[in-house]
């Protein structure tokens, strides 16, 4: 089992999951909110002291909550769902292989997040705006680079196997236009 699997089910990510996680409302929403939240939340401890507890609590809770507010979206047509759907199919690469492009270099936006995920905590700790503020840009610019390497996996094993191609749950499904 990959490491990303184990996170995903770690996360409660199965088929519903995945779906709810892919829909870009979801991904957009988590971009914009989660990573600024945290930090915002952990830097209050310098004007509420203890209380920052609460902010904390709200900006995990908001984690955990983000991707279950959202349904399954109809398509995969949108940029940030393919990207997750594709984050899927690597996710399970020891179990379907992925094209051999899509080797080692697909950690480096990894890499980069988490040099940057680093950055941000020491930020933190030392009360640092700058080193907070240029860890944010690279998390937030690594997995940006990450899901678009996500969406062309995606876009490679769809055009080769269809099967893969994303479907709504049955409960989802549009009438075909006529």
């Amino acid at each position: 089992m990959t490491l990303e699997r184990r996170i995903a089910s770690a996360f409660g990510l199965d088929d519903e999951g995945w779906a709810r996680h892919a829909n870009p409302w979801s991904g957009w929403t988590r971009f914009a909110t989660v990573l600024p939240l945290l930090v915002l939340a952990v830097w209050s401890r310098v004007w509420i002291g203890p209380w920052s507890v609460f902010p904390i609590g709200l900006a995990v809770a908001w984690t955990w909550l983000n991707p279950r507010l959202f349904p399954p979206p109809p398509t995969d047509a949108a940029w940030i769902t393919r990207g997750v759907l594709g984050e899927r199919l690597w996710s399970r690469r020891d179990i379907r292989p992925v094209p051999p492009a899509f080797g080692s270099s697909v950690h480096l936006p990894n890499v980069v997040a988490a040099v940057g995920g680093l950055l941000v905590v020491w930020g933190l700790a030392v009360l640092s705006f700058s080193a907070a503020l240029i860890g944010c840009a690279l998390v937030i610019g690594g997995k940006l680079a990450f899901i678009a390497s996500m969406v062309r996996l995606y876009d490679t094993m769809t055009a080769t196997d269809p099967t893969l191609r994303y479907r709504p749950p049955d409960g989802d499904r549009r009438p075909p236009e006529s």
